[in-house]
């Protein structure tokens, strides 16, 4: 929450407009386990400095194997790899758990996080126009996709 909650108040990173409660987070890493997880990066001091999950897709059986990943790292933790780190365990664990597709859906002013994904072999596949609107504005998404 103290990685992800500072997004949801003063960035476009996340479509969420309320923080996370306890409780929330608390769902939110339980609907994250078993083919679905979430992976934790740590300091040396064992802070968590950032944290990178899959989600389900799509709710029809035909998309069972394509997953929707996500990625948020502290500020104290950006430019010094921690995010390609995270987002190249995940594809790896992701195509170890035997999905086959993993989609990145991306705020179009979040330049870091495209440049990351296409570093990590996304490319993008499509461009969604006006589909959200948070802080007054309406924000466009950047679709990229990687096979696994």
């Amino acid at each position: 929450m103290d990685i992800y909650n500072p997004y949801v108040t003063s960035s476009t990173a996340t479509f969420d407009l309320i923080p996370r409660s306890p409780e929330t987070q608390r769902e939110w890493i339980e609907d994250r386990s078993g083919a679905r997880f979430v992976l934790v990066a740590e300091t040396e001091d064992g802070d968590v400095c950032g944290f990178a999950s899959i989600s389900q897709f799509r709710d029809r059986a035909a998309y069972a194997t394509t997953v929707e990943d996500s990625v948020y790292i502290a500020p104290e933790s950006h430019g010094i790899g921690v995010g390609k780190a995270l987002l190249s365990a995940l594809i790896e664990t992701a195509r170890a758990h035997g999905f086959h597709s993993m989609i990145a859906r991306i705020e179009s002013e979040q330049k870091a996080s495209i440049a990351l994904h296409h570093s990590c072999g996304f490319e993008v596949v499509g461009h969604e126009n006006e589909v959200g609107r948070k802080f007054g504005r309406w924000l466009d998404v950047i679709v990229m996709q990687r096979r696994l």
